[in-house]
């Protein structure tokens, strides 16, 4: 699992509505290839909404987004977006991220088949493969749903509140995981409200009532952690 080489994602004065309010105002930011970059802020901060511009589920209503092509990114959305009663198995669940390069109707290959059992190993599900979705815990899932965007192997992974409500053991995976994507080459962009992750990740954007905090766009130095 390895994402090709990429440029940077670059966000200049973004800002996005839903419906009559708004949500994000003149954001700009920039995200690298090889960074993980933790998003941070209360709910309503705008968050999900920079990640779904990114992904362009949702549009942007001024500004430019600079480095995203069409089939670039892997999105992976809150663990309540997602049914926990879908009649699919652990395996299954991580090999529909290989659809993104190989289309919904063409044969799995060898390599897609390497590159889902990477991912089960690296997020300890191999033994759970064939369990069905919903006979999982919660942490389990969650480590299913986030091995559906890693298995995409895009050089672009989005993930909102990956870790959210699930047990410790689940959030390390997960975190861990994250960090090796970052290091094959991957833009790991994550929303979060640990107030840990800034000592995990190599920049942190701050987002308060839809607008980047200027002065929190990197982690804390080991001085004021």
């Amino acid at each position: 699992m390895s994402a090709a080489a990429h440029a940077p994602v670059r966000l200049d004065v973004v800002s996005a509505r839903r419906g009559d309010r708004q949500v994000l105002s003149h954001v700009s930011a920039e995200f690298l290839p090889g960074t993980l970059t933790a998003l941070m802020g209360p709910n309503g901060s705008g968050k999900s909404t920079l990640l779904e511009i990114v992904a362009s589920v949702l549009p942007a209503t001024s500004g430019s987004i600079d480095g995203v092509r069409p089939g670039e990114v892997a999105f992976v959305p809150q663990r309540a977006d997602v049914s926990a009663h879908l009649p699919v198995t652990v395996a299954e669940v991580v090999t529909m991220g290989r659809w993104r390069q190989r289309g919904l109707f063409r044969p799995i290959r060898r390599l897609d088949r390497a590159i889902v059992d990477g991912v089960l190993d690296l997020l300890g599900l191999d033994d759970l493969r064939d369990r069905p979705l919903e006979a999982l815990s919660g942490g389990q899932r969650q480590r299913a749903l986030v091995g559906q965007g890693l298995s995409a192997d895009a050089p672009i992974l989005l993930l909102d509140e990956p870790t959210a409500g699930v047990d410790e053991e689940s959030a390390a995976v997960i975190e861990r995981a994250l960090r090796t994507s970052a290091d094959r080459g991957s833009i790991v962009v994550h929303a979060t409200h640990d107030a840990t992750a800034p000592r995990r990740a190599d920049s942190v954007l701050r987002l308060m009532g839809g607008r980047l905090e200027p002065s929190a766009t990197a982690p804390p130095s080991d001085e004021n952690v």
